[in-house]
């Protein structure tokens, strides 16, 4: 059973959008249990395990293949090796779910088939929330609460949509050398907390006010423009940033587009997310897609569905000797 909230008295919830009326009616509901969790995730023979990368994946109840080709290609849990600088790192990867939302049809009932999928792989998290569009940033909330609670230690999360495709191993190069580059400036300053958050990173952006647009965001309910905030289906940013998040989003109001979200809480905290030519949020020039050598320089690319991750993984496996 859902946590019920109130519901706050300073808009009129007659005129604005239906998606948007349901997301003020609940927007101060922070506390929702967990349905399937994994306690035991950063644990080991009784003791800490901390990754080198938490892969946590903004998935739907029904998208299984979305999972099923993720677990099979980039978002394989195990020890990695990096793609050129063959340093080894740990990787886990779990996915962030809500319940099936009913409010837009009739579904078939699939919650009998996602626990028996979790009993086969142990990477679901599933909160009693509806999983909508406007409800994506709970996701980021819940996950904050539960590394803070689960698996404070991972160096780096990886967050991100469940139709991008990551390089992973070239991922791991690259916060290898951020690592580095952060222990090489801690011997020279007192700061010990990496505060490291990079994507493809959008400035100046204004809220969309056409009221039948995805995003559409009234006037009455933010005014001026966007921080600069990392769009486009996946951001990373270390483990000790992830816990300051955790505690600045307490005192942020709830935004319905997670990504805005994430930039006004990196606002909060004094800092400015990171942009890397790697993140695609747009994907590659048609004639590049099929190239495997074009890939070559990229971290992550969206969108991709199931059947282009297995192809595109295939492909990818001699990327070095290929280009």
């Amino acid at each position: 059973m859902s946590y019920t909230c109130s519901v706050p008295r300073m808009y009129d919830l007659n005129s604005l959008p239906e998606q948007i009326r349901d997301f003020v009616g609940s927007m101060h509901c922070r506390e929702y249990p967990l349905l399937i969790n994994q306690p035991g995730m950063c644990r080991k023979n009784n003791g800490t395990e901390s990754p080198m990368i938490l892969m946590a994946i903004k998935s739907q109840v029904g998208n299984f293949e979305n999972r099923q080709a993720i677990r099979e290609t980039w978002g394989r849990s195990g020890l990695v090796r990096g793609e050129s600088s063959r340093k080894w790192g740990l990787v886990h990867t779990v996915f962030l779910l809500g319940r099936q939302d009913s409010s837009t049809g009739p579904h078939p009932d699939l919650q009998n088939l996602l626990e028996l999928e979790n009993q086969k792989y142990g990477d679901i998290l599933q909160w009693d929330f509806r999983d909508t569009f406007f409800n994506l940033t709970l996701k980021d909330l819940l996950l904050w609460r539960w590394l803070q609670q689960y698996c404070p230690t991972p160096a780096f999360i990886f967050k991100g949509d469940d139709d991008v495709f990551v390089r992973t191993d070239a991922l791991l190069d690259y916060l290898h050398k951020k690592r580095e580059e952060h222990n090489l400036w801690r011997a020279y300053t007192n700061e010990t907390d990496m505060d490291l958050f990079v994507g493809d990173v959008i400035t100046n952006a204004m809220p969309n006010r056409e009221p039948s647009a995805k995003y559409y965001i009234p006037e009455n309910f933010y005014k001026g423009t966007y921080p600069p905030y990392a769009g486009g289906g996946g951001v990373v940013y270390s483990g000790s940033l992830a816990l300051r998040l955790r505690e600045v989003s307490e005192r942020v109001r709830l935004f319905p587009i997670d990504d805005v979200y994430l930039g006004m809480c990196l606002h909060r905290l004094g800092l400015t997310p990171s942009h890397h030519p790697g993140f695609l949020t747009f994907d590659l020039p048609v004639t590049d897609t099929d190239n495997p050598c074009a890939y070559s320089s990229i971290l992550l690319v969206h969108r991709r569905n199931p059947k282009e991750m297995l192809t595109l993984w295939k492909k990818l496996q001699n990327l070095r000797s290929q280009c």
